[in-house]
């Protein structure tokens, strides 16, 4: 896809990855920028950077759990600012804690974000890029959709529900002429992961890594962006060696889901832990197993 004098709207926009695709489409030349995200002062933040590049932008600050309000503003955008070239679906949120802890209403704002306010977005935008027989959606999911994790189990759900949202439509609408395609990052620098347990030896990407992966594959019409070769380590880890995979997750997971352990299998762990530690110092061979958006 060729960005240049192209509409783009990008949820998620006001910070993290989001923020950092808004910023790297608009060096990249794109024409106008829609910024949605529910906080309006970061929102207008990120508004003036890309028009200090000679961009065109745009902010909505809106819930995009909230549907009749969704397609109000979306009918708006579409009438004011024509058609909408690339949908750019990046609005998440994540919640780590273990499965038999989890908190209801936390679950159940990881699927209205990350699942339904997504699909409502898409619904409306891809109906309209139907009847002008074009356009580029790209769904950010996550290494987690691959790969799942203790201790992100709704989280994992929801982006594996992506990748499986992504496919079907990827058949689906491509006899509208319009392309859509998973970008995948893996564990990345983020305001909402901060305050996250990370997985050992994890080391995080940068948002802006993430931005150029996906303006790489948007030049490559590739359908499913994997960013880092720590992602595709993993992803065929997982296939010819799915017991591997399952035994470094173990021994990686955060040191308070461990505990919940007997003590003589955190002996055992232990000794693995340190024999890990020494093979993956340095960063010879670093592993990410785990992203959050």
């Amino acid at each position: 896809m060729n960005i240049r004098g192209k509409v783009a709207l990008v949820t998620g926009a006001s910070r993290g990855i989001g923020r950092a695709i808004a910023l790297e489409l608009a060096q990249q030349g794109i024409h106008r920028l829609i910024l949605v995200a529910r906080d309006r002062q970061k929102l207008r933040e990120v508004a003036q950077e890309v028009e200090a590049m000679g961009v065109q932008a745009t902010t909505l600050a809106i819930d995009l759990t909230q549907a009749t309000e969704v397609n109000i503003a979306i009918a708006q955008l579409w009438r004011n600012y024509g058609p909408i070239h690339l949908l750019v679906n990046c609005a998440g949120v994540a919640y780590q804690s273990s499965f038999l802890q989890s908190k209801l209403p936390q679950v159940q704002e990881e699927l209205s974000v990350n699942l339904l306010g997504m699909y409502t977005l898409t619904s409306l935008i891809a109906k309209r890029m139907a009847s002008q027989r074009q356009g580029t959606i790209v769904n950010v999911s996550s290494l987690m959709g691959k790969v799942a994790a203790p201790t992100m189990a709704t989280y994992s759900a929801t982006k594996f529900a992506i990748l499986g949202f992504t496919q079907a439509l990827r058949r689906e609408l491509a006899e509208y002429n319009i392309q859509v395609k998973a970008l995948l990052p893996s564990l990345t620098d983020t305001d909402m992961v901060r305050d996250l347990k990370l997985f050992r030896w994890v080391i995080p990407m940068t948002p802006q890594e993430v931005a150029k992966a996906l303006i790489a594959g948007l030049e490559k019409d590739a359908p499913e962006i994997l960013v880092g070769w720590q992602s595709h380590l993993a992803v065929w880890c997982q296939r010819l060696a799915p017991w591997l995979l399952e035994l470094v997750l173990k021994i990686a997971t955060p040191p308070a889901i461990r505990q919940q352990q007997s003590d003589e299998n955190l002996s055992f762990w232990a000794k693995i832990q340190r024999f890990g530690d020494f093979f993956f110092s340095g960063n010879k061979f670093p592993f990410v197993f785990a992203r959050k958006t």
